[in-house]
């Protein structure tokens, strides 16, 4: 356990609290690329479903120097704004720059995107390359907005309670009502349909927005909600006060 004071959170959401970013991303890649070759080691193939955002850069970065087999995870984002990969927005992109260098670039990576003119246009080709990904996911990891949301699961977004139903559909597309950019998400079933999701937060506006969640706050106000309070798959938040 790293420093600092532990969250409000139901007893079987996991945490660990660290003094500062850095910290956090070290030890965060640690323990995903523990995950990751533990996968490879009982079944020879590891996936890994990751969020974009500025947040989890650092964490890309230092998963990326950790010793992996590469050549044997699949890898694919939780959202996906509906830009092409080359968009300063992409989170493809982001992923790009930061995880997939050196050894990490051989981990074969599946986009959301796919060109099409919209996300409603791109569902059923996006969902025939997530088919490819082995099932359940190893690891996930997401991120939280200052409104709770996680992946594109924003508050407002029309058909939320659908969408965070834990036998929802497992893709949406997705128009946030004060975001830019039409999206691409996986819905909660989805996320939940792993061996391990991990929730990845900084500062102390976060920090009370996931407690007031936890406190019984109701999904359609803070998103997160929904995935602390399921008990289908473990969860693990790792939080640091500053960046």
């Amino acid at each position: 356990m790293g420093a600092g004071s532990k969250l409000a959170l139901p007893g079987h959401v996991g945490q660990e609290v660290f003094g500062d970013g850095r910290a956090m991303a070290g030890a965060l890649a640690d323990r995903v690329a523990a995950m990751l070759r533990h996968a490879l080691g009982a079944r020879g193939q590891a996936s890994l479903v990751v969020s974009g955002g500025r947040s989890p850069a650092a964490f890309f970065r230092a998963l990326a120097q950790r010793e992996l087999d590469w050549t044997r995870v699949s890898l694919t984002l939780a959202d996906e704004r509906w830009v092409p990969a080359d968009h300063p927005d992409s989170n493809a992109r982001t992923v790009q720059a930061n995880l997939l260098q050196g050894p990490a670039a051989q981990a074969r990576f599946i986009p959301l995107y796919g060109g099409e003119d919209g996300p409603e246009a791109g569902l059923p080709a996006c969902a025939e390359r997530l088919a490819a990904l082995p099932r359940p996911f190893d690891v996930v990891l997401l991120g939280m907005g200052e409104d709770g949301h996680f992946a594109s699961l924003f508050p407002g977004v029309e058909g939320l309670d659908h969408l965070l139903a834990e036998e929802g559909p497992p893709l949406a597309a997705v128009h946030p009502p004060a975001a830019p950019h039409a999206r691409m998400s996986l819905t909660l079933a989805a996320l939940l349909d792993a061996r391990r999701v991990v929730v990845q937060i900084h500062g102390p506006n976060k920090r009370a927005v996931i407690e007031e969640a936890a406190a019984r706050v109701e999904p359609a106000v803070h998103p997160i909600a929904a995935l602390l309070r399921q008990r289908r798959c473990p969860v693990q938040v790792f939080f640091s006060p500053v960046e």
